[in-house]
């Protein structure tokens, strides 16, 4: 299993002092964090997609490339693109431009994006939110696996032959489907064989199973091998010393964040008694000690019959920069170790 670190970039008010990072300084903070789960042992670091004022993240490729000059083993992937808000032309550029610059480390997962702000900010209209993605995500395969490419769709201006360069150091660019609980879209990843990356935020990880059978029987319906239909799980978390400290660290940012989440998608405040139950054995958070989180992340991997990789995300919670760091030390020295040993 590979385990890596998402990050949305966010600068939210610091729960505890109110204070605001610039977005410069956060963005200093992001490249000193991939160059710390580079250094310890992190498989991947993956950067997110927004258009909104709490998040820095709204160009994920030119924060990965600035990453790439500065690490050396560490695979940097998006997390997700909006793949349906973008031209997979210029998404297939930029990420093979990446994985030139780190020498076959780019990967890419791509998505509809939780939010829908990036639909009417570059013209799209949300009737088409699944048409666009499918769409998109054929053209995306298309351009992967040919230099000159014949092609014609409803959203998108034809090509006729163009040839699109550059191509990727890489055979061929990972390209991972990034789901949230539509059945249609685990059926089309499995259908495609292509890796899926399931967001896992709440509620018990267990549930997704039928999903992910769903996935990989599709998969071998349409002739994929097994080995092709990898399941990956983006989940929050946090490791501290204790679980009793990352709880009490985690938990105010993480409060506020789906608090305000809520307001717009009509949730009730978030509370600690929630949390609490969401921390526990059965529990989507990951937040706790590293042997409490690597026997949860083993339980994942059980609960879903096997995974291949799996995703912190811990700047929703808007922590301090240097308890950020320290849980990156931790994942690398502690729970790494402990789930391959």
């Amino acid at each position: 299993m590979e385990i890596g670190i998402d990050s949305f970039v966010a600068t939210a008010p610091d729960p505890v002092t109110g204070v605001i990072l610039k977005p410069e300084e956060r963005i200093h903070n992001l490249l000193q964090e991939i160059e710390l789960a580079d250094r310890s042992g992190v498989d991947v670091f993956g950067i997110g997609e927004h258009h909104r004022p709490e998040y820095q993240d709204s160009a994920p490729a030119v924060l990965l490339a600035a990453a790439a000059a500065r690490t050396n083993r560490i695979r940097l992937s998006s997390a997700v693109i909006v793949l349906s808000a973008a031209d997979p032309v210029r998404v297939f550029q930029e990420f093979a431009t990446l994985d030139l610059l780190s020498m076959g480390r780019a990967d890419l997962v791509v998505g509809r994006g939780s939010f829908v702000e990036a639909y009417p900010l570059f013209g799209l209209d949300l009737e088409h939110y699944d048409s666009l993605f499918d769409e998109k995500l054929r053209l995306l395969l298309t351009i992967r696996d040919n230099i000159h490419v014949h092609w014609s769709g409803r959203h998108r201006p034809e090509l006729t032959g163009q040839a699109i360069y550059p191509r990727p150091y890489q055979k061929e660019l990972p390209v991972w489907v990034g789901v949230g609980g539509t059945p249609q879209s685990f059926v089309r990843a499995g259908t495609l064989g292509l890796p899926l990356m399931v967001a896992i935020i709440g509620g018990q990880p267990q549930r997704f199973r039928q999903l992910v059978d769903l996935y990989r029987s599709a998969g071998e319906r349409a002739g994929h091998p097994p080995e092709k239909l990898k399941v990956g799980i983006h989940c929050l978390g946090y490791i501290a010393d204790s679980s009793d400290q990352a709880a009490d660290d985690f938990f105010p940012g993480y409060a506020r964040a789906f608090t305000e989440i809520g307001k717009e998608r009509g949730w009730p405040p978030t509370t600690r008694a929630q949390f609490d139950v969401l921390r526990g054995p059965a529990g989507a958070l990951l937040v706790g000690d590293p042997e409490t989180v690597a026997r949860k992340i083993s339980y994942f991997s059980d609960a879903l019959g096997g995974v291949a990789r799996l995703s912190f995300q811990m700047s929703v919670a808007a922590l301090p920069h240097e308890k950020v760091l320290r849980s990156i030390e931790l994942l690398g020295s502690k729970v790494i170790p402990l789930l391959r040993n």
